[in-house]
């Protein structure tokens, strides 16, 4: 990732801090100009963003339980968004209106669709991408514990986990927000895209078409092909030829199963496949690429088959590659049998009487490299950034201090700031009632009082670091795997707990900063503090509320939901999150990280990779210190290379080797060979893609799939590779049902 850093000392009367930023990307993006006469909160950003948001958080709540689940860009949001507001501001009528029984008036149409209002309607209607993991918690206490969670309890775990976190960052807002020199690289892409949009729009090309065509060409191309592996051949989405030549070994299958095996010789035809789990690859730089795509080859192909063929801590036992959780025997594991049924308690008496919990060694080996990914991400930056973010950290401090101010903090004096205690209300009224709901109904969500303040005080505690990570880098540290070691070893043996403490934590540690970074592009766009803040709280009620139903409503609606054994052929509703949600709060709530790591655990030295993760950057750093000539070494992201192994676990080897394979050819011909087109209409044909693949996904769900009708009743019906053998386990004398003998 590229970073310029400034590295002067502040001086109170220089001419750039007086006239300008003194960051030079600032400096390059961002106009000194600001035209407070813009309006923002108009008719017509309450008529669009709310129904937006609410349609954005029902399909991506929607689509989440799907086998294949889509991941939106905002990119398109913008596209479309704009394309409403540019309508709207073309026919309707600027008569002013007044509102019964009171002097305000307002018009449907005051002028112009400008540049402030397309930013703030996109923070208010992409609110609805932002739904938060308390539906999760939902799915995983309904569906794989059958117990039952009131609807209110649900609604104020979601709403408080992300206004807890809304709650914190405006306690750091001076500090992360007003500071010249914390300037959110990602941010300032941001505005570049808004400020490129309009221009563009301004005129209309002699030749060719304009970007907002090209994205409703690509969205109309994607939906009609997206009918192919949708409806009638949903097989598209792993072919595997392997196992249609050799139908009943079990090797074999496991060679070429692009779902549960090594994946050669196997490919996807299906677009939401392809970019279900790695994301889109038309939007990755090829060092990003080949750096996942090495880890992916030392994890699948390298260290997962040396401990599988042999059979370190009995892989063979169990299947080679599953997210799914094993017994002693190779038979799925009977969580049943060591929760108490009562209150959903583990019980340790039950637990030595059967079996120890064992796990795939593929998944075994994602969850070791997230390890390493974790510490990884921290010591690259310390090595590579490390320097250069502490000179800007001692400037921000001195910057905080001394109140020294650039032309940007000077033109948002014309807005009144929103008032502290409206966040110190948010955070004390969040917290009171996520207390509240955690003790009054301890019994569903098992998590005590003091869960909670804990909880507060891991984001009293990272919110800083992280923000000015994020802030001077671009690059984000989740909290989610430390949360649920966290929790696991404080609190063991209760599942449902260990998830809502990694909702209350996890979850408002990610909206304040997402929170922070949108007031930042405030900031920036020179939007009143006061609009913003009401769109993001508008958005985020609107989101929470459409999320979390309709995950209620898909619960009772779709019989067998996340259960493939039982659904129908042909049936998307297989949840692969779901179940490895559920998995991780077995591993991290029920067993807890001593029974299952360290220090009595069956896999105790999978926590070397915490350690592999720390040193591996600093090894790469040295090389770059010695051989500064091969540019190409600094290229070498490990936590890249190590993390997002876990979305090969769910999603299989063919979603990415299938990324890897467009990713490559997009860039090594595309990006090189017709580098005009690329720029003009690359990341407008990425979000075409993928809003025609979710367009279809959604119609047929709702008009056939609610009616379980799936598709044509042939081969090509079966969402899965056709590789039933591979997901048998290959140690002699375990026998397991539908598998031949060893």
């Amino acid at each position: 990732m590229g970073l310029v850093m400034e590295n002067k000392k502040i001086q109170s009367g220089e001419e750039d801090e007086i006239n300008d930023s003194p960051i030079e990307q600032v400096r390059l993006t961002i106009p000194i100009t600001d035209d407070p006469t813009l309006p923002t909160l108009t008719f017509r950003t309450w008529a669009i963003g709310p129904i937006t948001c609410m349609v954005l958080a029902f399909v991506k709540e929607f689509l989440s339980y799907r086998q294949n689940p889509i991941m939106f860009s905002t990119t398109c949001i913008q596209i479309l968004l704009l394309g409403l507001g540019k309508l709207m501001a073309s026919t309707l009528p600027s008569t002013l209106l007044k509102v019964p029984g009171t002097n305000w008036t307002f018009s449907m149409n005051p002028g112009p669709f400008n540049i402030k209002e397309h930013v703030l309607l996109c923070v208010l209607a992409t609110s609805g991408l932002s739904v938060p993991s308390s539906a999760t918690i939902l799915t995983v206490r309904k569906v794989f514990y059958h117990k039952y969670l009131n609807f209110w309890v649900g609604l104020l775990l979601t709403l408080t986990s992300q206004m807890l976190g809304y709650g914190f960052a405006g306690i750091f807002m001076k500090f992360l927000v007003n500071n010249p020199y914390m300037w959110y690289p990602f941010t300032l892409v941001d505005v570049f895209l808004y400020r490129s949009i309009h221009e563009v729009m301004k005129s209309r090309p002699k030749r060719g078409i304009t970007k907002f065509q090209f994205f409703i060409l690509a969205t109309v191309t994607s939906f009609a092909y997206a009918i192919v592996p949708g409806y009638f051949f949903p097989s598209l989405g792993a072919l595997s030829v392997v196992c249609w030549l050799w139908k009943h070994s079990v090797t074999a299958q496991l060679i070429g199963s692009g779902r549960n095996g090594f994946g050669i010789g196997s490919f996807a035809l299906d677009w939401n496949a392809i970019a279900a789990y790695s994301g889109n690859p038309l939007v990755y730089p090829l060092s990003t690429i080949i750096n996942m795509t090495i880890g992916f080859i030392f994890f699948l192909y390298i260290i997962t088959p040396i401990a599988y063929f042999t059979n370190s801590n009995n892989a063979r036992h169990f299947p080679f590659s599953s997210t799914r959780l094993f017994d002693k025997y190779g038979h799925l594991y009977n969580v049943s049998k060591v929760v108490k049924d009562t209150d959903l308690t583990f019980n340790s008496k039950a637990y030595q009487g059967y079996s120890n919990l064992y796990l795939s060694v593929v998944y075994l080996f994602a969850l070791g490299f997230e390890f390493a990914a974790v510490t990884a991400s921290l010591s690259h930056f310390i090595a590579f950034y490390g320097r250069d973010a502490w000179q800007q950290f001692k400037q921000a401090y001195v910057c905080s201090n001394n109140s020294t101010e650039d032309v940007h903090n000077r033109l948002m004096k014309k807005y009144k700031p929103v008032p502290q205690w409206w966040y110190l209300a948010i955070l004390i009224t969040a917290a009171g009632l996520a207390i509240l709901s955690c003790e009054a109904f301890g019994d569903q969500l098992q998590l005590p009082y003091w869960g909670i303040l804990f909880s507060c005080l891991l984001i009293l505690i990272f919110v800083l670091p992280l923000g000015v990570l994020q802030a001077t880098t671009g690059q984000y540290i989740s909290l989610n795997l430390i949360s649920e070691m966290l929790v696991g070893y404080i609190y063991p043996g209760k599942p449902i707990a260990n998830m809502v403490f990694k909702a209350y934590s996890v979850t408002a540690e990610d909206f304040a900063l997402a929170f922070i970074s949108e007031l930042k592009l405030a900031h920036y766009m020179k939007i009143a503090p006061k609009s913003m803040f009401v769109a993001q709280i508008i958005g985020t009620f609107v989101s929470s509320v459409v999320g979390f139903a309709t995950s209620w409503w898909l619960l009772s609606a779709v019989e067998h939901i996340c259960d493939p054994k039982n659904l129908p052929k042909g049936s998307p509703w297989t949840c692969p999150s779901k179940n490895n949600a559920y998995s991780t709060s077995v591993v991290w709530g029920v067993i807890g990280p001593q029974r299952m790591f360290y220090p009595h655990g069956l896999y105790s030295k999978l926590f070397y990779f915490f350690f592999i993760g720390l040193i591996c950057p600093l090894l790469v750093w040295v090389l770059s210190k010695f051989f500064p000539e091969k540019k190409w070494i600094k290229d070498i992201n490990v936590s890249n290379l190590l993390g997002g192994k876990v979305a090969v676990a769910v999603g299989g080897a063919t979603s990415f080797l299938s990324f890897v394979t467009v990713g490559f050819v997009y860039n090594l011909v595309v990006y090189r060979k017709y580098k005009d087109w690329w720029a003009k209409y690359n990341y407008v044909l990425s979000n075409g893609l993928d809003v025609g693949v979710a367009f279809l996904s959604l119609l047929t769900s709702l008009c056939l799939g609610m009616s379980d009708i799936y598709g044509v009743n042939w081969w090509g019906l079966d969402a899965g590779d056709h590789c039933p053998l591979a997901q048998c386990p290959t140690a002699p004398g375990v026998s397991v049902d539908g598998c031949p003998a060893p």
